[in-house]
């Protein structure tokens, strides 16, 4: 399981298709909605979140 960076939702890791990778570490979403939101503004997502796995 991982958080969901934007939204802290835990993610199973091996189910989701919401994934990419960013700084060389995967992080994991929810839905499309959050992974989409995550990657026009990474960096406030990563300031207070830990949803690497």
């Amino acid at each position: 399981m991982a958080k969901d960076p934007v939204c802290g939702m835990e993610v199973d890791v091996q189910t989701t298709q919401n994934k990419c990778e960013y700084k060389a570490k995967m992080y994991y979403f929810c839905t499309p909605l959050c992974m989409v939101t995550f990657q026009n503004d990474p960096e406030k997502y990563l300031k207070n979140s830990n949803g690497e796995r």
